[in-house]
């Protein structure tokens, strides 16, 4: 089950903020988060705040979540006074967002425009589960304003997708594509997942081979995480299925990289692939950029300003809280200066232009010329006065990180 929501800071019933965090919006960019916690079914190895129709319980029902959204959109809206934020992206996910009626992540949209107005070239975006939707869907989702859309494809190989306990054939993800293109989607992602228990290298070539087939102008491939409670932590704990090796999950990025740079895709985040500028994710670069952004639904997460704060998880306490015109925030937390220091160094690395070698606290740079020495930090990008990994730096981001903060 998912994991419980951090202790922190009690927050005000009207979600006021800070007077330091209130006084610098406007100055970053803004995105919104709208969370949708439903699916179908759940997967063995996600612990993300998700319910299916059995776990749900009295109090909350998917027909009326875009209303309870829209709830909180005005509440955003109250909070952040009356300083112009238009909304530069949307990010819809989940949870499986396309089990909602598209109507409704229509007017969720609509209601955003209507509170903050949203900028002409904006990026919106619902990630989708091949089989939750199709041709009709797509085409009300697309004259409705949402222009990109990323498929949890996850594995073109049957026996890894029951591993895995996903619900859609192999073949679905490429006809959903092929359905997103003519409803006139002109960004799509597709996620893909290595390292699963029994999955082989030509497997993995396989579901990377059936993914550019597609033709995607985006691609983000995560190595699976064995996450504590989860089915299948409970199956490998039982030795029902081995634990997934970090050498082979290596050998599988390897792959991945190669493949996708043959055609014609470029990294721009360590896990994140595009074939353009244009192609990458707006909204994930506002996350790790440390822009502005709300986020709505149960146990959806909000920055602003340097102060960061969490919704309560069930759906239920989540539509309790907005129904008695409270906000439906769990706590919060005000981060020093020092501490968004590090974040910024622990997201800027991961990115492909990398983090300015000035800007590294003192102490760090005698290890950020042994991780140049070591191969793993390159050359001319270091001329240049940054840090950028190399490929092996990739493989090794999270060392090369901790080395750096």
């Amino acid at each position: 089950m998912p994991s419980v929501l951090p202790d922190g800071e009690t927050v005000p019933t009207s979600g006021e903020l800070p007077a330091a965090a209130s006084d610098t919006l406007g100055a970053r960019p803004f995105g919104f988060y709208v969370h949708v916690p439903f699916c179908a079914s759940r997967c063995g190895y996600c612990d993300f705040n998700t319910y299916t129709a059995s776990e749900l319980g009295s109090g909350a029902s998917q027909s009326a979540y875009a209303g309870t959204v829209i709830e909180e959109i005005r509440l955003a809206r109250r909070v952040l006074g009356d300083v112009e934020l238009p909304v530069s992206t949307v990010f819809f996910g989940g949870g499986t967002p396309t089990l909602l009626p598209p109507e409704d992540l229509v007017r969720i949209l609509r209601a955003l425009h209507e509170e903050f107005g949203i900028v002409r070239d904006a990026e919106v975006t619902t990630e989708a589960n091949p089989e939750s939707v199709g041709p009709r869907e797509l085409a009300v989702l697309r004259e409705g304003g949402l222009n990109r859309i990323s498929f949890g494809m996850q594995s073109a190989s049957d026996h890894v997708l029951r591993v895995l306990e996903r619900k859609h054939t192999p073949g679905r993800a490429a006809q959903a594509v092929h359905e997103a293109k003519e409803a006139g989607f002109r960004h799509v992602n597709l996620d893909l997942i290595y390292g699963t228990p029994g999955e082989t290298d030509d497997d993995w070539r396989a579901s990377l081979e059936a993914a550019l087939a597609t033709g995607p102008d985006h691609v983000s491939a995560y190595s699976l995480i064995v996450e504590t409670g989860t089915r299948l932590a409970g199956q490998i704990k039982r030795g029902a299925l081995p634990m997934p090796d970090d050498d082979v999950a290596a050998d599988r990025y390897l792959i991945a990289d190669e493949l996708l740079e043959k055609a014609g895709f470029s990294w721009y985040e360590v896990s994140n692939w595009a074939t353009s500028e244009k192609a990458r994710c707006r909204h994930n670069l506002l996350y790790w950029s440390g822009a502005d952004w709300w986020g709505a639904g149960p146990g959806a997460h909000s920055h602003v300003g340097g102060v960061r704060w969490w919704n309560v998880k069930h759906p239920s306490a989540y539509a309790a809280r907005l129904a008695e015109g409270h906000s439906p925030a769990h706590a919060r937390e005000r981060t020093s200066p020092e501490e968004r220091a590090l974040e910024r160094v622990m997201l800027e690395l991961r990115l492909r232009d990398g983090f300015p070698l000035d800007d590294l606290a003192r102490e760090v740079r005698p290890a950020a010329a042994k991780a140049l020495a070591t191969g793993l930090l390159d050359v001319e990008a270091f001329k240049k006065g940054r840090a950028v990994l190399t490929l092996q730096g990739r493989l090794l981001a999270d060392a090369v990180v901790r080395d750096l903060t």
